[in-house]
């Protein structure tokens, strides 16, 4: 058996996560449409040190500390999910990057047995001094978001960010050998549709993929990203309309990102079209919110509790047959074009 787990999270008394066994034993798991389930997205943490217009109010208020998940609590989650066939592990936020000991996390996660991808999505803003950090202790890939190339653009849709640390954690992570490095922009009427443009041509010479991603409504902030989306076949027709008719790179179902390549470019353009085109059938994700909880789809707010029981004192296998169940019942894919959106968290309470 492996060691038992002791630790204090900020609540009375000491808590106590049973032991895991090994070797793991690996049970794949579907929900009831025959999707296999493996991949797991976690969020470290609510918390961010930007303010995007699109993802959150100015005034934001986060979770108390001990209201999520401990890194034990995150560990041992995941080896239960790596015992349900989970291979593909992305870290998020809120901003992951800001959570206290994101090294010794990703070190613990890429040790589990069965997981073989661990990839991050940032802001990129403090990837100058973690890239290699992160890189060494087992981290494969990160996506950075980037929304504009203008520095004064960005930082009035961050509301606080400065484009040039961006920047710097990008070469950062280009250095660090975090490849392939993709770059999202989540696009925004009125605020950067005008820069898909800039963002596209940065394939010509860099071998990456600038990622275009339709904004889907949430929480407090939903009436305005609803109003604001810009579609994918709008989004391909501008860059269409500079750099002629885009090449399809075999696009296979399951990634959510479309890839295209403008003729003659070394990266490729990504479509992430949620809202419009979405690609339910082929999502094999569901996501651990940083306060415990399983979400079975992004836009709808089903979710299961897996923290308070694991504090409760649940066995190994009383968790993964939590865990299990859960991922049967989740929905086939959102409910967006009958009016339904997730309404119980804004998306850095989600992880995106």
């Amino acid at each position: 058996m492996r060691t038992q787990l002791q630790f204090h999270a900020d609540i009375p008394g000491s808590v106590t996560i049973d032991p895991v066994p090994d070797p793991l034993p690996i049970t794949p798991m579907h929900d009831s449409y025959g999707r296999r389930i493996h991949y797991l997205r976690i969020s470290l943490t609510d918390a961010c040190n930007l303010r995007c217009v699109y993802c959150m109010p100015e005034d934001m208020h986060f979770r108390p500390r001990h209201e999520l998940m401990t890194d034990e609590e995150i560990l041992f989650l995941v080896q239960v999910a790596a015992s349900l066939g989970v291979d593909k592990i992305r870290l998020t936020g809120g901003e992951p990057t800001i959570r206290p000991g994101v090294v010794e996390i990703v070190r613990g996660i890429a040790s589990v047995p069965g997981i073989r991808d661990i990839a991050m999505t940032t802001n990129g803003i403090l990837l100058d001094k973690l890239a290699r950090p992160l890189a060494e202790a087992g981290l494969k890939r990160v996506n950075i978001s980037i929304d504009t190339l203008n520095p004064d653009k960005f930082h009035r849709i961050t509301r606080w960010g400065r484009m040039e640390d961006v920047w710097r954690g990008i070469r950062a992570a280009e250095e660090a050998g975090l490849r392939p490095l993709k770059l999202n922009c989540v696009v925004v009427r009125h605020f950067n549709d005008d820069d898909v443009i800039d963002l596209a041509r940065l394939t010509l010479e860099n071998d990456w993929e600038v990622r275009f991603i339709e904004m889907m409504p949430f929480g407090e902030v939903a009436d305005f990203q609803q109003s604001n989306v810009v579609s994918f076949r709008e989004i391909r027709e501008r860059v269409e309309a500079v750099f002629g008719p885009l090449e399809e790179v075999g696009y296979d179902y399951l990634d959510p990102s479309r890839p295209f390549r403008i003729p003659g470019a070394l990266g490729t353009l990504g479509f992430i079209s949620s809202v419009t085109e979405p690609f339910c059938q082929g999502c094999g994700r569901v996501r651990l919110t940083a306060d415990g909880k399983l979400r079975l789809c992004l836009l709808r707010d089903d979710e299961v509790d897996l923290l308070t029981p694991l504090r409760q004192g649940a066995t190994f296998e009383e968790m993964r047959t939590l865990m299990r169940d859960a991922a049967f019942h989740k929905p086939w894919g959102h409910g967006l074009a009958e009016g339904l959106y997730a309404a119980n968290r804004a998306m850095n309470q989600i992880g995106g």
